[in-house]
């Protein structure tokens, strides 16, 4: 069995009080930490919903307002670093949210061992970690062999949506995905689309766009 590549590293970032007992009260009540089971969503969230996956949400703000704008559906966000988990949790407390859950580590271990096949309505990535050096590009999470499992993980007319402001990151996005026969490019030339008025502005979006950087959105619907 080969070693498998993480697409991150666990930096030690300062996790403040209010943050740490975010992170330890509101995994009690919001976290998945069993990840050697399948998980039901039903159970999960007590109703019957769309669920949307987010991975790599950094410090949660905009996952907060998708799930905020969106009662009608389930929003599960998958992460590993503790004070962005610690952010998002004492948002979710503040604001009395129940339609958000967290997965507190490793997105590949997530869908390989806990997320049914055909149980979701929406894969989000935004914001990747670029690893732009060439001797780092099989750390970077989009890549051919994951997306297969993402896919397999949505359900017919689901959609997988990343976006990058890194632009030769969002090329090797649009390689690593258009191998996967699922999923079907909602671009007119199969290239990007615009920005969805749905996905609100990430704190890395809004770093990338001061520095003039231009952001790149792919769209994908699963067709079979």
């Amino acid at each position: 069995m080969h070693e498998q590549i993480k697409s991150f590293v666990i930096r030690n970032g300062r996790c403040g009080a209010k943050q740490n007992a975010a992170y330890l009260y509101g995994l009690c009540q919001y976290g998945l930490t069993t990840h050697n089971i399948p998980w039901c969503f039903d159970s999960i969230f007590g109703r019957r919903a769309e669920t949307i996956v987010e991975i790599g949400f950094g410090m949660g703000h905009s996952l907060v307002t998708m799930a905020k704008n969106n009662p009608g559906q389930n929003f599960l966000g998958i992460e590993v670093h503790r004070p962005g988990i610690g952010q998002l949790l004492s948002e979710v407390l503040a604001c009395g949210i129940k339609n958000l859950r967290v997965a507190p580590f490793d997105a590949q271990l997530a869908f390989a061992s806990c997320i049914p096949a055909g149980s979701l309505a929406g894969i989000q990535i935004y914001f990747p970690d670029p690893w732009p050096k060439k001797r780092h590009f099989k750390r970077r999470l989009v890549q051919t062999e994951f997306v297969n499992s993402l896919s397999k993980a949505l359900q017919v007319g689901g959609y997988f949506h990343c976006a990058t402001d890194w632009e030769p990151y969002a090329q090797y996005m649009l390689e690593q995905i258009t191998p996967c026969y699922e999923l079907k490019n909602t671009s007119h030339d199969h290239t990007f689309v615009d920005k969805p008025t749905w996905r609100p502005q990430t704190k890395f979006e809004k770093r990338g766009l001061d520095l003039g950087h231009n952001v790149f959105d792919l769209l994908y619907t699963k067709e079979v």
